[in-house]
């Protein structure tokens, strides 16, 4: 069994991104942008990320898809969206959260978050730092964020964050960014940039990985 090998079967198990899974069309434009900083703000709690990313698909489904319609929506409309998502344990908290944060991308940014990213100017610290500067984003979320956006930014890539790294030890495969690039790579392909899109798609498979053991036997028993 080679590190491709594990690499393929994991992908064929669960080769999406959480974006994705979210319903979350992501693009370089403002809206699924802010939808994916949500899904990280909700994907860093301590809670089942299933549930992160049922409770993302409920506000979602709830107008709330955009900064001006999070802050315009009610603290109680955010509870109860969160809380048909399964987000019970943290809703009130995160619901405030929620508000905040979308009042403040609104004042700093116009909502945009692609001024986050032309401040940053390719420096992944500052870009962290500056996503870090939202309420409810710590280093967990901002790394969420990077590893998925990664896909549509891609001077960011390779990321893999520590979560990923995990499931990549879980697996018996190497714990180096640049390394698990190269796997996510088609076979025979030896130079070029790091494709972004595919580093996101096996980042969040690795995760997965990290979270459920299930998943890690299953892979081992198709590799």
């Amino acid at each position: 069994m080679t590190a491709r090998d594990t690499v393929d079967a994991l992908l064929d198990r669960c080769g999406t991104t959480y974006a994705a899974e979210a319903g979350i069309r992501l693009r370089n434009t403002p809206q699924p942008l802010y939808q994916l900083l949500v899904l990280s703000d909700l994907l860093s709690a301590r809670i089942r990320a299933s549930v992160a990313v049922a409770a993302a698909r409920a506000l979602f489904a709830h107008g709330m898809r955009s900064p001006r319609r999070m802050a315009g929506a009610t603290w109680q409309q955010r509870v109860d969206a969160l809380g048909e998502g399964g987000y019970r344990r943290y809703d009130e908290r995160t619901a405030t959260q929620l508000g905040e944060e979308a009042r403040l991308l609104l004042d700093d940014c116009g909502g945009d978050l692609r001024r986050l990213r032309e401040a940053a100017d390719g420096d992944l610290d500052a870009l962290r730092a500056g996503l870090r500067r939202t309420p409810g984003i710590g280093p967990a979320g901002a790394d969420i964020f990077v590893r998925e956006v990664q896909a549509v930014w891609p001077e960011t890539a390779p990321f893999v964050d520590g979560k990923a790294l995990q499931g990549a030890e879980r697996l018996g495969l190497p714990a180096s960014p640049a390394k698990l690039a190269k796997l996510a790579e088609p076979a025979g392909r030896t130079d070029g940039p790091a494709d972004g899109r595919r580093i996101a798609v096996l980042a969040a498979a690795l995760v997965r990985a990290a979270l459920d053991k299930h998943i890690v036997d299953d892979v081992r028993a198709r590799s």
